[in-house]
C-alpha cells in the first residue's frame, strides 16, 4: 500500500528567509493522522535564502539527517564541528544528550534541503556529527545507503537508529528496486522528477508513504533523483 502525500497538500510555513513544507506535524503545523511513520518523526522540505540560517538552537535524543537538494549548508556546532555539505551529500547530527547547532546558507543562491528527524533506538548518548560526499554516478540505478544504523553498511554515515536512508537516481524508464523487511516502513520522496511505484504517481516533492512489506519498485516517469527512509 503506497499513500501519496502531494507536495500541494502539505503544511508549512513561509518565513521569508525559510520556505518550509512539512510532511509531517512540526512546529505550527499539526496533522493528528501524520506525527510518525514508524521510527521516522520528521520530513521537512526546506528553502533557505542565502545569507540566511538557523540561529544557535539546541536538540536531544534525535537523529537529524540533512540531504541536501541544491547549494550547500555550513554547520557549527557546541561540540566542535564545523563543516560545509553541498549539493548532494549528506551531515548527520546524532543530538544524543544534548547538542546546540547553527546551520546557515552561506551561499549566494537559495539552498534546498531535505531534513529528516529519525526517533533513536536508546535516548541519551554523547552527541556526534558528520558529512560524507555521495556522488550521484555511483546511485545511479540503484539504491545506495546513505545513513544507517544496520549492521553491514559500513560505508554510510552511521546514525543510532534501526533505520536506513538510501538514495537513488534514475533514467526515464528506468526501475530501482528496494526489499522492505516485515514489520519495516518506508517513505520516500522524489527530490526532483516524477516516478511510479505500484500504479501510482509520485511528483516531484510528493511524499509517499509506504506500509506494505516485499520489494518495492520504484520507475523514472521522467530523470529523476529520489530518497527513501526504511524504518521499523
Amino acid at each position: 500500500m503506497i499513500e501519496r502525500r502531494p507536495f500541494a497538500e502539505l503544511g508549512g510555513a513561509d518565513h521569508g528567509w525559510l520556505n518550509a513544507k512539512h510532511h509531517f506535524s512540526f512546529a505550527e503545523y499539526h496533522d493528528p493522522a501524520r506525527m510518525s511513520h514508524g521510527a521516522l518523526r520528521v520530513w521537512n522540505d526546506d528553502e533557505i535564502a542565502p545569507g540566511t540560517g538557523f540561529p544557535p538552537h539546541g536538540h536531544a535524543s534525535m537523529e537529524i539527517i540533512t540531504y541536501v537538494r541544491e547549494g550547500a549548508i555550513s554547520h557549527q556546532d557546541n561540540q566542535g564541528n564545523s563543516g560545509r555539505t553541498e549539493a548532494g551529500d549528506v551531515q548527520v547530527m546524532s543530538a544524543g544528550s544534548g547538542i546546540r547547532h547553527a546551520e546557515y546558507n552561506r551561499e549566494a543562491t537559495t539552498t534546498r534541503i531535505f531534513q529528516i528527524w529519525i526517533m533513536p533506538d536508546r535516548q541519551g548518548g554523547e552527541p556526534s556529527w558528520g558529512a560524507k560526499p555521495f556522488p550521484k554516478a555511483e546511485r545511479s540505478g540503484k539504491f545506495a545507503v546513505l545513513a544507517s544504523g544496520i549492521a553491514g553498511d559500513e560505508d554510510a554515515l552511521r546514525i543510532r537508529a534501526n533505520a536506513r536512508v538510501l538514495g537513488v537516481t534514475l533514467k526515464a524508464g528506468q526501475t530501482a528496486e528496494y526489499e522492505l523487511g516485515a514489520n519495516r516502513r518506508a517513505y520516500f520522496v522524489p527530490a526532483v522528477g516524477v516516478v511510479e511505484a505500484d500504479g501510482v504517481r509520485i511528483e516531484a516533492r510528493d511524499g509517499a508513504a509506504v506500509s506494505n512489506t516485499g520489494v518495492l519498485k520504484i520507475t523514472a516517469v521522467e530523470d529523476a533523483e529520489v530518497v527513501l527512509v526504511d524504518v521499523a
